[in-house]
């Protein structure tokens, strides 16, 4: 099996370029591209659903197309979105710590 080349990925990375210079304010994601999906660019926030949502807006991007759900045992909250972009598709993600149930009871105690 060969590996392919650089410009198998010139979508994604094409996107990531055009995202640089329109967007060199928003906060920096953790970037995927691979050759496994190699139109595909992923854009991931671990801990900072605020920068996933600052991208979700400035994309342009429905609050309604994000998608919810929870992994880790309850213990992770994971927003995603995805749409086609100059050629290529996008996947944002965020990810978020849920706070375990005996931490907010404790809080709550504190604040009361």
């Amino acid at each position: 099996m060969s590996t392919p080349p650089l410009s198998a990925l010139s979508a994604p990375l094409l996107l990531l370029r055009m995202f640089s210079a329109e967007y060199p304010h928003l906060p920096a994601p953790r970037l995927d591209v691979t050759t496994v999906y190699p139109d595909l660019l992923t854009l991931s926030f671990h801990d900072d659903l605020a920068g996933f949502e600052a991208w979700r807006d400035a994309l342009g991007l429905a609050a309604e197309s994000v998608s919810h759900h929870v992994q880790g045992d309850g213990r992770t909250r994971v927003l995603e979105a995805r749409a086609d972009y100059a050629g290529a598709r996008l996947h944002l993600v965020g990810y978020a710590k849920i706070p375990a149930p005996e931490a907010v009871r404790s809080r709550a105690e504190v604040d009361s």
